[in-house]
Parts: structure tokens; C-alpha cells; sequence
């Protein structure tokens, strides 16, 4: 009896919420970094890092759509972004409370027209809230917030849009060490259980070679670029002559999935 082989499908690869390719930054026309090929897929989490000055919020404005490119080119198939600024962008003094910053993520898409649109936005402000750990929080002013606290507040503000791809400037800055773990854990858990594409600027080289799954490294001094799995970027020539090979055979193991 002869046996016909079984054709077994090859895993699909999720396409790209963002794809840049030769993509080059800069100001007035004039480029700031080598060019830029970056892919950016659902789940997973990329680290954007580089010395201060480098170029990091360049990048990030021009992904955003905020700066235009010098040349090269750029598509965002992500339906929907989120986008988390410093907390420095934020009034200190804002009257409102938790639910009420997290309601604004979902006003852009209000519609008299949606039937359903009210039971949809209550369960989208809920599932953020969830999402965050910070449902206990709902009734609480923003000023009486620790700086953890406010930075989970703006990522589920993002969330309630039901974004495909989170973007976030540099979300730990002044925060200690533990506070700056348990919020790069929460966006390794977020890029699973929904599927996102992550985006963050970071400085902790430690916090983001243990969570990330993908860096982008660049240094506008060196006039040096450097994208793919976070372990190949820390193992690289760009990144070991800004570093030194001792940071980056001291640093720990990518996520893998």
C-alpha cells in the first residue's frame, strides 16, 4: 500500500504592523543616522535605546508620523497606533481622575451613530483597566499617583483605542529599579495576551535585554544603526564599540517568543 506524503504547511510569519526600509531621519532635509530597516510584528516587543542624543525620539516621531522622512521608505499596516508620551507631557496638576484619563483614549472614536458604540467603550475602558492592574484605582486623582501608577494610567489610556501597535517614550524615566521592571514586565505580558506590536525608548540595558524581543540601536555619534533580535543588536560591532564586549556578554537572554 503505498502512502501519500503529507504536505505540512511551513509556520506563517505575522505580517508587519510596521515596515521600514532604508529609512533615513532627520531634520530640514538633512539625515541624522545611517538608514533604518525595521520590520515590526505582532507580539513583538522592540527596544529603541541608544546614549542620550542619539537620535532615539527622531525615530520614534518619525515611525509616529509626526516628522517626515529624509528619504527612504515607510508603511504602517497597524489599523490603529498607541501612543504613550513622557509623563513630563502631562499637566502634574490635571484635575481628573484614573477612569476619566482613561476614558479619553476612547473619546476620538465616539459616534451617535453606533448602536452598539456605548457597551463597546465601557468593555474597552474595562479591559484596559484590567489589562493595567490598576481597577482599584478608577476613583483616584491623578496627583495623588505614584509615578508607576501614572505610567500604567497612560498605557491603559492607549489601550482603550484597541490598538495593534504601542509606542511609548522612554515610559520608566525616574523610576527606581523595581518600579522600572514591573512596568517592562506588564508590556511583555500586554504583547502577548493581545497580540501587540511594542514600541519603547529605554536607557536600563539590563530591564531591556531581559524583556525585549528586538532592539533598534542607534548612535548618532558613531553614525552607527543596528536592528534585528535583541541578542544579535547586543552581540554587534555597533553595539559593542559604544558599550564594550564586557555590557554586552553581561547582559541576559532575549524573550525568545
Amino acid at each position: 500500500m503505498k502512502i501519500a506524503p503529507i504536505d505540512i504547511p511551513e509556520p506563517s510569519v505575522p505580517p508587519s504592523l510596521v515596515h521600514c526600509r532604508d529609512l533615513v531621519v532627520g531634520y530640514a532635509g538633512t539625515p541624522m543616522l545611517p538608514p533604518v530597516t525595521v520590520q515590526v510584528r505582532p507580539r513583538e516587543l522592540w527596544a529603541v535605546f541608544g546614549p542620550n542624543g542619539s537620535g532615539k525620539s527622531t525615530v520614534l516621531r518619525t515611525i509616529l508620523g509626526i516628522l517626515p522622512p529624509v528619504s527612504g521608505d515607510y508603511i504602517c499596516h497597524a489599523q490603529s497606533l498607541g501612543y504613550v508620551p513622557q509623563r513630563n507631557e502631562i499637566d502634574p496638576a490635571i484635575p481628573a481622575r484614573v477612569i476619566d484619563m482613561v476614558r479619553a483614549g476612547v473619546e476620538r472614536n465616539w459616534s451617535f451613530i453606533s448602536p452598539m458604540w456605548t457597551w463597546r467603550r465601557r468593555e474597552a475602558i474595562d479591559d484596559a483597566l484590567g489589562d493595567t492592574h490598576i481597577r482599584q484605582l478608577t476613583k483616584e486623582p491623578w496627583t495623588h499617583l505614584s509615578e508607576g501608577q501614572k505610567q500604567r494610567v497612560l498605557m491603559a489610556q492607549a489601550l482603550a483605542g484597541n490598538p495593534q501597535l504601542l509606542v511609548l517614550d522612554e515610559p520608566t524615566s525616574a523610576m527606581d529599579v523595581h518600579a522600572e521592571r514591573s512596568i517592562f514586565a506588564l508590556l511583555d505580558e500586554l504583547r502577548r495576551r493581545r497580540s501587540l506590536g511594542v514600541m519603547v525608548v529605554g536607557h536600563n540595558l539590563g530591564v531591556l535585554a531581559r524583556f525585549a524581543t528586538h532592539a533598534l540601536f542607534v548612535d548618532k555619534d558613531q553614525a552607527a544603526v543596528a536592528a534585528g533580535p535583541v541578542r544579535e543588536v547586543v552581540g554587534g560591532s555597533a553595539f559593542v564599540e559604544r558599550f564594550g564586549r564586557g555590557v554586552a556578554d553581561t547582559l541576559g537572554p532575549a524573550n525568545a517568543t
